[in-house]
């Protein structure tokens, strides 16, 4: 990375920064939230960046929030972020910040300098999927903490809102965060059948066991390979809305991208309705467990 100062600033007037989908009457006390699925790029930062929007987008979690929508419309409300996570990533800590790339980086400033960090993948990537620098220079600190203000902080307002929403009408609410992971992982990970899916409790601290082994179950009827906790076991969103004491838990979903799209050129391949048909009917049984409970 050079020297050089990478001055721009961004019209959020222009940038529908979210969806929702019904959240008006919600029927479950179960909130999904999809905050890396996002293909959009301000301008202003395009024509900043060298690199090309295949490369900048492969870290996104492209399609997720279709396949999930299916499970949202019988009444489960769903939050999608439509910026990409390669401009600012709503899955980590906003004080997950790499002070080295910053030519004005304030003195004295909390920052939680940590792995994700020092891999290039804060709150502001470094770094694509192929760990090629997405930047050429060093940016303006205030023009990213303007991001977190418009974008990031937007999304998480809203989700709050969401998780509150139901809280309120059912005094308890589940928070399934949806993500996908690379197909090279998955193989990686197993000797023999690769990882479908992954679920991610914070190790069983985000939610009670009966919770996680519901869905894992429900997704092993569809004769997926259904892990825990390993290669993910939950981020930001998965520990920060966690909070059994008031009745809120929280897990993180992981796909194996192979089973719904074609990850080199980010287009769905022919499984794509089929997994989901599957994952949705599992959300939604999910869905009815978590009513039961609360009876």
């Amino acid at each position: 990375m050079s020297d050089k100062k990478l001055d721009f600033d961004v019209d959020y007037t222009k940038l529908k920064i979210f969806e929702e989908y019904n959240c008006k009457d919600i029927l479950y006390p179960l909130v999904l939230s999809s905050p890396h699925s996002g293909q959009t790029f301000p301008q202003e930062f395009l024509n900043t960046v060298s690199m090309n929007l295949d490369d900048l987008r492969s870290n996104e979690d492209s399609f997720v929030d279709e396949l999930i929508l299916p499970a949202s419309n019988k009444g489960i409300p769903l939050i999608s972020m439509n910026i990409s996570r390669a401009f600012v990533d709503v899955n980590r800590d906003k004080i997950e910040i790499d002070p080295n790339m910053y030519y004005n980086y304030p003195n004295n400033t909390d920052i939680q300098n940590g792995i994700r960090c020092r891999v290039g993948l804060g709150v502001i990537h470094r770094i694509n999927a192929k760990r090629e620098n997405i930047y050429d220079g060093l940016l303006n600190y205030f023009e990213v903490q303007n991001r977190i203000l418009n974008v990031y902080d937007v999304y998480h307002k809203r989700l709050q809102q969401l998780i509150d929403k139901a809280l309120k009408k059912f005094g308890f609410c589940f928070l399934l965060d949806c993500h996908s992971m690379p197909s090279k992982i998955c193989s990686v990970m197993q000797e023999s059948k690769p990882i479908d899916f992954c679920l991610g409790t914070l190790f069983e601290q985000s939610c009670p066991s009966q919770i996680s082994d519901f869905m894992k179950n429900s997704l092993e009827k569809h004769d997926y390979k259904v892990v825990s906790n390993c290669p993910y076991s939950g981020a930001f969103i998965t520990f920060n809305y966690c909070q059994p004491r008031k009745n809120i838990y929280t897990m993180q979903i992981e796909m194996n991208r192979q089973i719904y799209m074609d990850e080199n050129v980010h287009k769905k391949n022919k499984l794509f309705q089929s997994t989901s048909l599957n994952l949705s009917q599992s959300i939604e049984a999910l869905a009815k467990f978590l009513l039961d409970l609360k009876k």
